[in-house]
């Protein structure tokens, strides 16, 4: 699981389509609040990139960016929350969220967090490192991900989430600058955000798997709420 959880499964993968899109839609309105320009926004560029690969339609980006920049006459008040807590067997966990409306999201979190521990802040993000986490592929054969990461600005990297891919680890503010530069090393960028990376991950192996299937159930419950834009979980692997 590592630093992302993400819901697994062909009818989990396919519900997660449409998620993805309404969370993308969120993020281009955040960031489209700086301008509506990705040339000269380079959170909103980033947000944009990650749209297209996952082939969002143009009409609903373009919506989400004119909404966002204010182009329509309708207001964008979300709210970036998080929240810091454990899932079952004492397995951190950073849930991030964007709402409209933080008095309906907060209860809805206390009632998911009833099988795990929810915390107060900072009682969990001390064993996370904020970081910028870039997910590429090799553009061509010989791609040398090590070179890459030296040569681009990481910090550091890891396999990906996805087999073949490679998730390069930089400091928040380097995530547009490495995301450039990886091109020119053999890699494109599947995705750029910023997120969380566990200093302390569990090990599975210390639990059963009776008790992963409870941690897998916990976090698919939080997935699945409508103002939940990322899951970061403390669980290696």
């Amino acid at each position: 699981m590592g630093a992302q959880w993400k819901a697994k499964g062909k009818a989990a993968a396919a519900d997660a389509r449409g998620k993805l899109f309404g969370r993308l839609a969120k993020d281009i309105m955040v960031a489209a609040r700086s301008g509506a320009d990705p040339a000269l926004n380079a959170r909103l560029r980033l947000v944009v990139e990650q749209a297209r690969k996952v082939s969002m339609p143009k009409d609903t980006l373009d919506r989400a960016i004119k909404k966002g920049a204010g182009l329509t006459g309708e207001s964008v008040n979300f709210e970036h929350v998080i929240y810091e807590g454990f899932a079952p067997h004492q397995v951190p966990v950073m849930v991030e969220c964007l709402t409209d409306n933080v008095k309906r999201t907060a209860p809805e979190m206390r009632v998911l967090f009833r099988k795990g521990q929810l915390g107060a802040s900072g009682s969990v993000s001390w064993d996370f490192d904020h970081v910028g986490m870039i997910e590429a592929e090799p553009a061509a054969a010989g791609a040398d991900a090590d070179m890459a990461a030296i040569e681009a600005g990481a910090q550091d990297l890891e396999p990906g989430e996805t087999e073949g891919t490679t998730l390069f680890i930089t400091a928040p503010a380097d995530l547009d600058l490495v995301s450039r530069a990886l091109p020119a090393h053999g890699f494109t960028v599947l995705s750029a955000k910023l997120g969380y990376k566990p200093k302390n991950p569990v090990d599975p192996a210390n639990l059963s798997a009776e008790q992963l299937e409870e941690v897998e159930t916990f976090l698919a419950a939080i997935d699945a709420n409508d103002d939940v834009q990322n899951v970061f979980v403390g669980l290696a692997g």
